[in-house]
């Protein structure tokens, strides 16, 4: 006895009822994932109290230069510095012939890096050699032994070595060519490291955690995400940015438990609306959550435009007149005709950038129209000029 029968029309019809059904959990899903936020880890959004670097500075010269070194007439502290390193090398000048010196292969400079956290005496840094004379060139330089020195006055470090430049150059006849820099050059691992900075990070049973952007709602979901991880009470949030967590007091366990927070996934809450805009430039930079209130943008142009044209007049044969220069100004003032653009209220960032498009607005004409939607009450977020 048969239970069921189906025909060849069931079949194709349970068929196209399963690929329809398919094709809408798959667009749901679609849906679903185009709200959800990315997920970061946590040494992305935040840092560690204490881990940090500490910038190093020094003095130096750089020789062999090969004739593109300072002059020394307008650079005496060049000369200054030469003569005090040969006295320290046992080399004593008469008073005459080092205020005489001219020398063309030797520059001062200024020599800068960073000194990473837990660096330990014998690690080495790349360091950044920049002339502050008129030398011409640092190409082929040899940067001289120069203590580089925290805030605090120590010396943490020493440099030397050979100075690489990553422009040339070349003048003839009055005439020069430059690519890129030849007053600054890099020295990699040219800095040797003689002083560790002491860290706070094994001090106590508390770490704190810093948000590199001070925001509540993302200071909370780190909370959340670190006691879910770790257990209850781990994670306390001391204001926005600061976040307090019950580390293990043993190094190894400590190093080890900081290796798993700075992994867990964190979703940011929605950064602030804010536009930027960069006077100098003209550029402006919006984040997608900006959004305007209704209102209407008016915008032409006013060229004027003067001409000068200059004309000779002479005097007639015999008359014993001067000859004299004239001078005809034709001044043109051209208004274009403004556009009244429409811009609706709840509009996204495309719709924004659309518009002002569609206007004939350029850069430059956006920081106007947008200080203005600003003042107008109409752009809904934070207007930074830099």
């Amino acid at each position: 006895m048969r239970l069921f029968s189906y025909s060849n029309l069931d079949f194709r019809t349970l068929r196209r009822q399963t690929i329809r059904l398919t094709t809408a959990v798959l667009a749901v899903g679609c849906l679903l994932n185009v709200g959800v936020s990315h997920a970061e880890r946590l040494k992305d959004l935040a840092s560690i109290q204490g881990v940090r670097q500490n910038q190093l500075i020094g003095y130096g010269l750089a020789v062999g230069l090969d004739g593109a070194g300072d002059q020394t007439t307008q650079t005496p502290f060049t000369v200054q510095s030469v003569v005090t390193m040969l006295q320290q090398l046992g080399v004593t000048l008469p008073a005459a012939s080092a205020s005489s010196m001219q020398l063309k292969n030797v520059a001062a400079v200024i020599v800068t890096t960073s000194l990473p956290a837990f660096s330990q005496p014998g690690q080495t840094l790349d360091v950044t050699v920049s002339s502050i004379g008129n030398a011409k060139s640092l190409r082929g330089g040899t940067l001289l032994m120069a203590p580089l020195k925290g805030a605090d006055g120590q010396i943490y470090a020493i440099a030397q070595g050979n100075i690489v430049v990553g422009g040339a150059g070349a003048s003839a006849g009055g005439s020069s060519t430059v690519i890129n820099q030849l007053s600054v050059g890099r020295i990699s691992a040219g800095a040797t490291v003689e002083r560790s900075v002491p860290s706070a990070l094994g001090q106590g049973d508390m770490v704190n955690l810093e948000l590199n952007d001070s925001d509540f709602s993302t200071a909370n979901r780190v909370v959340e995400a670190v006691n879910r991880r770790f257990g209850g009470d781990t994670a306390v949030a001391q204001d926005g940015r600061v976040i307090r967590i019950r580390a293990p007091l043993g190094s190894g366990e400590r190093v080890a438990f900081l290796g798993a927070l700075e992994n867990i996934d964190v979703t940011p809450s929605k950064s602030q609306a804010k536009v930027i805009l960069n006077a100098r430039t003209g550029s402006v930079v919006m984040n997608e959550a900006v959004t305007l209130e209704t209102c209407a943008v008016s915008h032409g142009n006013l060229s004027v435009v003067i001409n000068a044209d200059n004309s000779i007049s002479q005097p007639g044969a015999l008359s014993g007149g001067q000859t004299q220069a004239n001078q005809n100004a034709q001044i043109a003032i051209n208004a274009e005709p403004g556009k009244v653009m429409l811009l609706k209220g709840g509009a996204s960032l495309a719709d924004v950038v659309k518009a002002l498009n569609a206007i004939g607005a350029t850069p430059q004409d956006l920081v106007s129209i947008l200080q203005a939607m600003k003042a107008a009450g109409s752009l809904r977020a934070d207007l930074e000029i830099i």
